[in-house]
This record gives C-alpha cells, sequence and structure tokens, in this order.
C-alpha cells in the first residue's frame, strides 16, 4: 500500500503539515473516532483495529466512540456539528453516506456538504450465503430454487434499507424471482438466524461471515464484487456466478466536519494513509478480506456522490423514519 503513495503526494501532505503549527497545536487531547454502529460488529472492529495505528502516527490518543442510532446516521451528524479542529472524526462506513439519503425521511445532516472526506480507507466486498441445508450449491441452482418457490426463499439484513437488505432486492429484481425480506437490528442476529436455518441466505460482509463459511455453518455462493476475494479465492464473483454487473460492495473511509483547515486535513491523511501502511494493520485487514484504497478526499467525495445516484433507482418505493 505505502507504494501507492506517490512522493508528490506526501511532499504535499509534508509541506501542509509544516504550515500546521497554529492549526494543529490548538487541536490538543484525543482525537474521537465515532462509530455508527454498535459494538462488535464489522464497522466498529475495523474501527478498533485503525485507532491504535493512527495514533501512533498522530503522536496523541485515539478513541473509539461508539454511536449508534439513526440507521447509523447519528455519528455523522455528530461530526458534521463538531468544531472543525480535527480532534472529531467519524471511521463512516459507505451506506449511511450514499444509500442514507435515499431511503430515509429526514437525514440528520446532509452527506454532500455537512461533512468533508478525510481520507479512504478500504474496500469491502459482501458474499452471499445460504444455510448448510439449502439444496443449492451455486447461483444458478439458488435463482431455480427461488423461481420454482415464489415468496418462499428468505433473505435476512441489518435492517430495511441497510446494503444487505438492497442487495437482496437486486438480488431478486435481477433474477426476476420473489425473494421474503426479513429485516433485524444488526447483521449478527440475522447471520445466527441464517445458520440457525430460519432464513435462506442473506449477504453479510466478507470479515465477518468468513468465520462461518470456515465452520461449515454456512455455504459461500458468490461475492459481489468485480474481483474475487483473495481471502476467499475459490468463491466466484457473481458476474462469474452467471449475473453480468452485480458489483455490490462498500467502503470505509474517514470523514471530518465541514469546513476543515486544509492543512489539518493533510495532515490527518498523511496520517491515515501512514497507519494503513503499518505491516500489523495491514495484514490484519488483509486476513479479513479488505482491500486497501490508496485514493484521495476527493475520489471519496466521487465515489460517494455515484453510489448515491446509483442507490436512488434501487430504493425506489423504500422509505424509513
Amino acid at each position: 500500500m505505502a507504494s501507492a503513495i506517490t512522493r508528490r503526494a506526501l511532499a504535499a501532505a509534508a509541506l501542509c503539515a509544516a504550515a500546521l503549527p497554529s492549526a494543529w497545536a490548538q487541536a490538543t487531547g484525543p482525537v474521537r473516532l465515532l462509530v455508527g454502529y454498535a459494538p462488535g460488529g464489522p464497522v466498529d472492529a475495523a474501527a478498533r483495529l485503525f485507532a491504535p495505528a493512527l495514533a501512533k502516527e498522530l503522536g496523541q490518543p485515539v478513541q473509539v466512540e461508539n454511536k449508534p442510532g439513526a440507521n447509523a446516521t447519528l455519528a455523522g451528524d455528530l461530526v458534521a456539528r463538531a468544531a472543525p479542529d480535527g480532534l472529531t472524526l467519524w471511521f463512516a462506513a459507505s451506506p449511511p453516506i450514499t444509500i442514507g439519503p435515499n431511503v430515509m425521511k429526514k437525514m440528520p445532516f446532509d452527506a454532500a456538504k455537512d461533512i468533508t472526506p478525510v481520507a479512504p480507507l478500504v474496500n469491502y466486498s459482501n458474499v452471499l450465503v445460504v444455510n448448510k441445508d439449502v439444496p443449492a450449491q451455486n447461483l444458478k441452482e439458488l435463482i431455480a430454487l427461488a423461481k420454482a418457490q415464489p415468496g418462499k426463499l428468505s433473505f435476512g439484513s441489518a435492517g430495511i434499507g441497510s446494503s444487505n437488505h438492497l442487495s437482496g432486492e437486486l438480488l431478486a429484481d435481477r433474477t426476476g424471482t420473489q425473494l421474503l425480506h426479513v429485516p433485524y437490528k444488526g447483521s449478527g442476529p440475522a447471520m445466527s438466524d441464517v445458520i440457525g436455518g430460519q432464513l435462506t441466505m442473506m449477504f453479510d460482509i466478507l470479515s465477518t461471515a468468513r468465520m462461518h463459511i470456515g465452520s461449515g455453518r454456512v455455504r459461500p455462493i458468490a461475492i459481489s464484487a468485480h474481483k474475487r476475494s483473495p481471502s476467499m479465492p475459490d468463491v466466484p464473483t457473481m458476474t462469474e456466478a452467471g449475473l453480468p454487473g452485480f458489483d455490490v460492495g462498500g467502503w470505509y473511509a474517514l470523514y471530518g466536519p465541514n469546513k476543515l483547515p486544509a492543512a489539518v486535513s493533510a495532515r490527518l491523511l498523511e496520517a491515515a494513509r501512514r497507519a494503513l501502511a503499518q505491516p500489523e494493520l495491514a495484514k490484519a485487514y488483509g486476513e479479513q478480506g479488505y482491500d486497501a484504497w490508496a485514493g484521495t478526499p476527493e475520489q471519496v467525495a466521487q465515489r460517494a456522490a455515484a453510489e448515491r445516484a446509483q442507490w436512488a433507482t434501487v430504493t425506489k418505493g423504500i422509505s424509513i423514519d
């Protein structure tokens, strides 16, 4: 990952950091790294791996704070309202930024204007898994099973409007099948019911699904990404399995308040890049199926805008308070 950071980018960040004394020296104290989900989930776990690595690069403490609520947008709202000093950051997963504005009747903040992308972190893939007793060994057989039993096959999600909910809806739409959606308050309970046989299937983040796949409690069908995951090379992509263009993954990025000073943003970007390049963190993220995203804050903003537009068509008719 470190090789992806050009000398020019590092030099520019260093110049900005050199201009930092007046801006950053005033921002003393621990950095609050907000997570929009409850402890124990994949986003929380990823943030807790990242926090000490970032602290090492910044030379000051970084404390993870879980702020679940408002469909994972509460953390973003708190950051949007925070002082633009770099001490309050959002370890953001993409759904509240790209899906939330399309399904929530009232977003607590404007995802395009009230928060500032600071650094891209990683990309993640979702994997479609089924209960081990489902008589379908691949996507073709699963689609045939669904068509033979309209409305009988169920899929779980972390809640209405979540990425795994919309992935299931997209699967049904693209295959002309009727699937029964069962929303939960988190992916963990949904996966428990897939394992227990109360649900047929679900899309889950690869990092958390791997343990259940490895134990044989669920069977992987395909990964919703444009390429296979190095951590599960034998599992085909949805395109390879027979559904071209089904590339529905997500990403994590670091966000700060609007009007974050350029020098502070540059310092945080450099620190985040160096944190991700630390061998321990790179290894841990790689083992969990995350792919490093060596981009820029501008690319985060562009990707978020493109995905908001993409999800707008899929989410028609879906609305949550």
